[in-house]
């Protein structure tokens, strides 16, 4: 049964807004290391920048401690690109170094900017061992210490043979640490605390302290480990030509790190570096101190926003949707905001696995890509599909809201005023009368009355099903159907059919 639902329009916002970034993180955590992703991505970026796209986040692009196999995240040598045979390979996971700059230079020059992933919080794989005073720590109160001083043998000597000293002479010693999770001489899983260090104090309160995550912890109160750093910044611009920084686990490494190192290469590039840092927190709390710890230097990707959406997808309507956006990054900060539906760790089997159910797709996307607020960020597994997990692709849907997120200009009507049932319409450019409407639920359909201007009147607008009279009062009474979106323009210019989908076993209807 669907229901007829009549609302004032509220919160009206005026827009003069330009075309705005589209970010594409362009790899998931099981893509295959061949064909390698540079030549993939090199082969596309002229259709990812007719798309719409702007960005490409590519993935960590140096040597992982798992060689070829490594996704990025294992970071054993920050200078090798995929150019020395270390850890079983030549070729990183996406290929070599020239791949990799050759891949760059066809991004560029289909007029796409590039994000580079960087890890810097830890090292792994070390080229061998050393003797270390060090306490045990409590894994989840990490600042009690449940043991005296031992020896431990540490993993914490990296001197990258294979490299000979090339682009870098700087050798990694375990005073550059704070701690490690593997004592050799007993073969123990544990926590250490190196002698004479403490955890980084602007960090994530979780456990007390989260500054370690894993493998060999950077001490960055060490002042040859952030000269290091700063150094190897340097260079990876000057060699990659990189546009833009993703910086992974922020919350680890101590807030004042990362405010030096941007201003460091903003200094040096005389870019902007836009750059988003992962915050891994549902809290908005916690985001909004980060930034104010880092002067607001960065953008960070809006982790409650993604959790608010998991929720609506599984709550069997239950959901508010009116209060989607409530307690989020966007509202709060949308111009420091990168808004996401799923991403590489979110994935079915990764350990931070929350990923937003198929049937709630259309709207994630709908929420972040066709409205202004935040910078929307596409993941490669819901644009191409995850084949390990037999996950759909949804890439005509994401083309569609890119061709009709052109057209999200004049002003926008809100209506975020049901617990199911919401939308929101832009008046668009008014001699072309390109405007839309967005109309969702997350339960039963119905109809909602909701403002697209005068201009549009005795016009009929349509979302390829149904098709709506606008009034002399520049009204239309919208139809969404059960648990779907529907996206209403002027004519079916912008085809839509393939963006409904009716999973109506995902919520109870209610009498």
């Amino acid at each position: 049964m669907s229901y007829f639902f009549k609302f004032q329009r509220i919160d009206i916002i005026k827009t003069v807004m330009k075309m705005k970034d589209v970010i594409i993180q362009y790899f998931e955590w099981y893509l295959p290391n061949e064909p390698h992703l540079w030549t993939i991505l090199k082969d596309r970026a002229s259709d990812l920048r007719k798309a719409g796209f702007t960005m490409v986040w590519m993935p960590p692009a140096y040597k992982g401690n798992g060689g070829n196999n490594d996704v990025g995240y294992g970071v054993y040598d920050v200078y090798d690109l995929g150019e020395f045979d270390a850890k079983g390979s030549i070729a990183t996971k996406y290929g070599t170094r020239e791949e990799y700059l050759e891949c760059i230079s066809a991004l560029h020059s289909a007029g796409i900017q590039v994000m580079s992933d960087i890890v810097l919080n830890h090292k792994m794989g070390a080229d061998g061992y050393e003797l270390v005073v060090a306490k045990e720590i409590n894994r989840t109160n990490r600042n009690e210490a449940i043991s005296d001083d031992q020896i431990v043998v540490a993993y914490t000597l990296f001197t990258f043979p294979a490299r000979h000293d090339q682009y870098s002479d700087f050798h990694w010693h375990w005073y550059h640490f704070s701690g490690v999770d593997y004592d050799a001489i007993t073969g123990t899983n544990g926590l250490y605390l190196f002698d004479n260090k403490e955890w980084e104090e602007h960090v994530d309160d979780e456990f007390g302290n989260f500054d370690y995550l894993m493998g060999a912890n950077l001490d960055f109160s060490n002042e040859e480990v952030t000269e290091e750093c700063i150094n190897w910044g340097k260079w990876y611009l000057d060699t990659c030509q990189n546009d833009a920084f993703r910086l992974d686990a922020v919350k680890h490494i101590e807030a004042s790190f990362y405010k030096r190192w941007l201003k460091e290469l903003r200094d040096y590039s005389e870019k902007p570096l836009p750059t988003v840092g992962e915050y891994w927190n549902g809290d908005l709390g916690h985001l909004i101190n980060y930034l104010e710890e880092v002067d607001y230097s960065m953008m960070l990707f809006d982790v409650p926003l993604h959790f608010h959406m998991y929720d609506a997808s599984h709550s069997n309507g239950t959901y508010d949707m009116g209060s989607i956006f409530e307690n989020t990054l966007v509202k709060h900060s949308p111009e420091h905001a990168v808004t996401f539906v799923d991403n590489h760790d979110t994935q079915p089997s990764q350990d931070l696995q929350s990923f937003i159910e198929d049937w709630f797709k259309p709207m994630a996307y709908a929420l972040i890509l066709l409205r202004e607020e935040g910078t929307p960020c596409v993941f490669f597994g819901d644009y191409y599909g995850i084949e390990h997990d037999d996950r759909p692709s949804h890439q005509d849907l994401i083309d569609t809201m890119l061709e009709l997120r052109e057209h999200m200009t004049g002003t926008r009507h809100d209506y975020f005023d049901h617990h199911n049932i919401v939308g929101w319409s832009y008046e668009g450019n008014s001699a072309r009368k390109d405007g839309f409407v967005v109309l969702m639920t997350n339960a039963t359909g119905g109809v909602k009355r909701m403002y697209i201007g005068k201009q549009y009147k005795g016009h009929i607008m349509t979302d390829g099903y149904h098709r709506v009279m606008i009034d002399s009062d520049g009204c239309g009474d919208f139809i969404v159907n059960d648990a779907s979106l529907s996206l209403y323009t002027k004519t079916q210019r912008i085809h839509i059919n393939s963006l409904r989908l009716r999973h109506h076993r995902k919520f109870r209807k209610h009498d």
